[in-house]
């Protein structure tokens, strides 16, 4: 994000009281109180602000713009600049309950491999992406043979940092290239509200404007239920 769409932003905030976004606020749901997050990609903090005021996190930020870090400092955040496609090979195994990756995935570079460092790093991690199967996606490619330009997908082709899109079916799949279970899934709305159950999950894939996945490593999983079962031998 530029400087300029920082500040726009930020004028924006000053003149609003704050409400967060609904999405942000079902992601904080998954999250247990007092639990070490990373966030990456965090922007202007709006996500780490809200899990630090709201389940007292121990929170760390890492975000690519020298503006977006500058911003979460100014918050009091604890938020450093750095790339997911290179710096998170720098952290521990485990090193957090949580890595959160909001709207992000789709401006990586290599996706798998960030999801791949993520599960390692984490023993949750929470993915959000806009869903490019979405119908009214569907209609502008097939019939204004355009780039679509959506609630949630606003930029033009030339402008847009997203350079890996991908639909809630494609996500799937690459949750089993990597080794990732799903814990918990939800599909929204444009503004952020879960379809629930009043659309069928086959439909998700064609309704749902974004997805919000919880994920966790499967080999993590077999080692914590063998741990459980020593425990209680």
């Amino acid at each position: 994000m530029t400087a300029a769409a920082f500040e726009e932003r930020a004028a924006q905030a000053a003149q609003q009281p704050p409400q967060p976004r609904i999405d942000l606020l079902l992601i904080a749901g998954m999250v247990e109180s007092g639990a070490r997050v990373l966030d990456v990609g965090c922007g202007t903090g709006e996500l780490l602000k809200l899990l630090e005021e709201k389940k007292n996190v121990d929170g760390r930020g890492v975000e690519l713009s020298q503006s977006g870090v500058n911003f979460c400092v100014a918050k009091g955040l604890s938020v450093i600049q750095g790339d997911a496609d290179h710096d998170l090979v720098n952290y521990p195994d485990q090193a957090f309950d949580y890595a959160i990756l909001s709207q992000t995935l789709q401006a990586t570079r290599q996706p798998k491999a960030v999801l791949q460092e993520l599960l390692r790093i984490a023993r949750h991690v929470i993915v959000s992406f806009p869903n490019f199967g979405h119908w009214r996606i569907r209609w502008q490619i097939l019939f204004k043979g355009r780039m679509p330009v959506t609630w949630n997908l606003p930029e033009t082709w030339y402008e847009t940092p997203n350079i890996h899109f991908c639909t809630i079916k494609d996500f799937l799949e690459l949750c089993g290239a990597v080794g990732a279970k799903v814990e918990r899934s939800f599909a929204l709305s444009p503004y952020g509200h879960p379809l629930g159950t009043r659309v069928p999950s086959f439909l998700h894939n064609l309704i749902a404007q974004q997805a919000v996945f919880l994920l966790t490593a499967k080999q993590l999983r077999r080692t914590e239920a063998r741990r459980q079962k020593r425990r209680r031998q």
